[in-house]
């Protein structure tokens, strides 16, 4: 079977899940990631009706999956693309039904540990960053690691979202606002990047503050690479990094540690992350080992003299 044969047969409800996931808000990745899933979906179904389809059908299909090497991670990410990609057939009046949403996910090991970068390995990792940009790199990197912002929020953050009192205003996941109160370097670091960095206006509602050096909006992608990057010197001077797998969003982790090791509550936490859910947040309180042996060293203390028994 041809992607135009694809195409052919569920062209139109593919229209429609792309219309829906912008209306919702969704990153460009996401809609990518997501499509990818129900193409793949509807490939095992060709040429069969849609209203046809039922609960068997995608555990077929996510079977296969695991038959390939899908994980319990990869598994529930394809389910999760067939919720969307009914739901948006429901709401936009396609279909009436949404076999996915009786599916059940698998079920992951809970309270798995995120990677993430201590204190003194973040400050290794800035005096890695190099170049002609260095100001620019260092300040999307920073907003990562001590703002915890996410690289499609990065991508699109305007000048004109740093507000005078040091506020930044993020515009996140399902096209949610949440506002920043930076700390005080931070946002002398941005004042001076885009005076730094400034290009002859041009006539456009957007006023992006990451650009490349031809003045246009710096993507996702170059994003992605700039802590990438960055990330690999890092590993180069660090052993024990070496067979960790680093990325731009575990600079976020970082950023979340950080905040817990603080005593930043869970709530207050969410609210910075930008977590629509907080269970998604509650994972960050299962990191720190370290504090969880001091408070259970403080009992040392409080337990009775315990005398050896002797046998009589």
């Amino acid at each position: 079977m041809t992607v135009h044969e694809l195409q052919e047969a569920y062209g139109e409800e593919l229209e429609l899940f792309r219309i829906w996931m912008k209306n919702q808000g969704m990153t460009l990745s996401t809609e990518r990631a997501y499509l990818a899933d129900v193409r793949q979906y509807l490939a095992t179904l060709y040429p069969g009706s849609l209203e046809r389809t039922g609960k068997l059908d995608i555990m077929r299909y996510l079977s296969a999956s695991r038959e390939r090497g899908a994980g319990d991670e990869a598994r529930n990410r394809k389910l999760s693309s067939l919720r969307a990609f009914y739901r948006a057939l429901n709401e936009m009046d396609r279909l009436h039904a949404n076999p996915a949403a009786l599916t059940p996910k698998s079920r992951q090991q809970k309270n798995r540990i995120p990677s993430y970068l201590d204190e003194d390995q973040l400050q290794e990792l800035f005096g890695h960053v190099e170049g002609k940009h260095r100001e620019r790199n260092l300040s999307i990197l920073l907003l990562m690691a001590y703002a915890g912002l996410r690289v499609g929020e990065i991508h699109r953050l305007n000048a004109f979202d740093l507000k005078p009192d040091g506020t930044l205003s993020v515009l996140g996941k399902g096209r949610k606002w949440r506002y920043l109160p930076l700390p005080d370097g931070l946002v002398r670091l941005l004042r001076r990047m885009e005076d730094d960095s400034r290009v002859p206006a041009r006539p456009s509602k957007e006023q992006p503050m990451f650009v490349s050096q031809l003045g246009r909006r710096l993507s996702v992608r170059m994003i992605q690479t700039i802590a990438d990057r960055t990330l690999l010197r890092l590993q180069g001077e660090r052993p024990e990094l070496a067979m960790k797998k680093l990325s731009s969003h575990k600079l976020r982790h970082s950023f979340a540690t950080m905040q817990i090791r603080s005593g930043t509550d869970i709530r207050t936490l969410q609210e910075l992350l930008g977590h629509a859910s907080i269970e998604t947040t509650q994972i960050y309180t299962h990191i720190d080992n370290a504090q969880m042996k001091t408070a259970m060293e403080r009992m040392s203390a409080k337990l009775p003299e315990l005398r050896e028994s002797r046998p009589r």
